[in-house]
């Protein structure tokens, strides 16, 4: 059976006051409760009050926008400028650079919301702010540190801001089919960065919390997926389609074949990490029905571009997010690697989340109605993640 703690309130978790020094200590303090609640307000106003929102980001374009940029890279970055402290032993954000760096990203969240030029365009410059002076200071403390294994990752979070402002400047434009297409650039970018963090932590965390367990790194495979995946970026990007397809079809392959390699029937017994297996299968299959997608041989309900996006956004990014945001933050705030009845309630809710937003995709009188229980069962694991977590990230680490 699961190790699962009984509940406790927030406010007998975390017996010390909250600290501003603290909060501001570490990227994921901040960015967590930012991407967590924003995940949450998001979906909120997508699902059930559309009519708040303002040109020229409206409709789907805000949508796609704001869970690829606004939630899932926000993540992303969190976990970046945290875990790369830990790699290089060098904080590349912390006190008040760190508060201005999330204010950035608070200004681009409101200014895309409120609409009109002004605001927009103030949004566009501090949300490529925001990813381009993380790239640059994970750079430097990669460099600073001679962590030259990671000397990619940096590159990759530029990367994500390029697609960005590509996407937004298709936005602006009003080029619905351009705008898909940098959608899908920075879903793969995105995918890349996820790929490279999921193969160095379900391991690492895996044979932690299992004893005996000896799971095999992979580094060669590990590497071909890398080419692989920047590949079919710069395939994307020249309109090569077909052999994107091909490309995104290998890199989804080798991700289930590593899977297997991982030994996912050892860790059954552990929430905490089979959560993390079933986001990375999850990202393989999205690849899979990418690759079909991309190749023009998918037909019907499959042919539709939202079947690989909600499959690999929701059922591998959103999975394997949850699991990480528990994990990542109890390790980094030294509580007990534990779940408590909350904590496994958010993983169950965010996987009825995907399990309703997937069959909503086919046509049916019951569409709306999964389409809105994938909504509210979504912000019920944020909400349940805020209420369980915030407390702890505003005050000092435990020990």
């Amino acid at each position: 059976m699961a190790e699962v703690l009984q509940p406790t309130s927030p406010s007998q978790a975390s017996p010390s006051r909250p600290n501003m020094q603290a909060f501001l200590s570490l990227g994921f303090r901040p960015l967590y409760i930012a991407g967590g609640s924003w995940a949450l307000i998001s979906i909120a106003i997508w699902i059930f009050a559309p009519q708040w929102l303002n040109p020229p980001l409206v409709g789907m374009a805000w949508h796609a926008h704001e869970m690829l940029w606004g939630f899932i890279a926000t993540i992303a970055v969190a976990f970046l400028l945290t875990a790369s402290a830990t790699w290089t032993g060098f904080n590349p954000l912390k006190g008040t650079p760190l508060g201005l760096v999330c204010l950035l990203w608070v200004v681009a969240r409101i200014g895309f919301l409120i609409g009109g030029d002004v605001a927009t365009h103030v949004a566009c410059a501090s949300e490529l702010a925001f990813f381009g002076i993380s790239a640059i200071c994970l750079m430097r403390v990669m460099i600073k540190g001679r962590s030259r294994r990671n000397y990619g990752l940096p590159l990759l979070v530029l990367g994500l801001g390029v697609a960005d402002a590509l996407y937004l400047r298709a936005a602006l434009g009003g080029d619905y089919l351009l705008l898909m297409q940098r959608f899908d650039l920075g879903l793969i970018c995105m995918t890349v960065i996820a790929l490279l963090i999921a193969r160095r932590v379900i391991p690492f965390f895996s044979m932690r919390m299992v004893q005996g367990l000896e799971l095999p790194m992979q580094v060669r495979s590990g590497h071909v997926q890398m080419v692989v995946s920047v590949l079919a970026i710069i395939l994307g990007i020249i309109g090569q389609v077909q052999l994107m397809a091909v490309a995104l079809a290998i890199i989804g392959v080798i991700s289930l074949w590593q899977t297997l390699l991982w030994k996912p029937l050892a860790v059954l017994h552990k929430p905490m990490l089979w959560i993390l297996y079933l986001g990375y299968i999850a990202m393989g299959v999205g690849l899979l029905f990418a690759a079909w997608h991309a190749s023009g041989l998918a037909s019907g309900v499959l042919a539709r571009a939202a079947v690989h996006v909600h499959i690999i956004g929701m059922g591998g990014f959103m999975i394997l997010i949850i699991g990480m945001l528990t994990r990542t933050a109890l390790g980094h705030l030294g509580r007990p690697l534990k779940l408590d009845g909350s904590m496994l309630l958010s993983y169950y809710l965010t996987m009825a989340a995907v399990a309703f937003r997937l069959a909503a995709l086919w046509p049916g009188n019951f569409s709306q109605l999964l389409l809105q229980a994938s909504a509210l069962t979504w912000i019920a694991a944020m909400a349940l993640y805020l209420w369980r977590f915030v407390p702890m990230l505003i005050r000092p680490r435990a020990s």
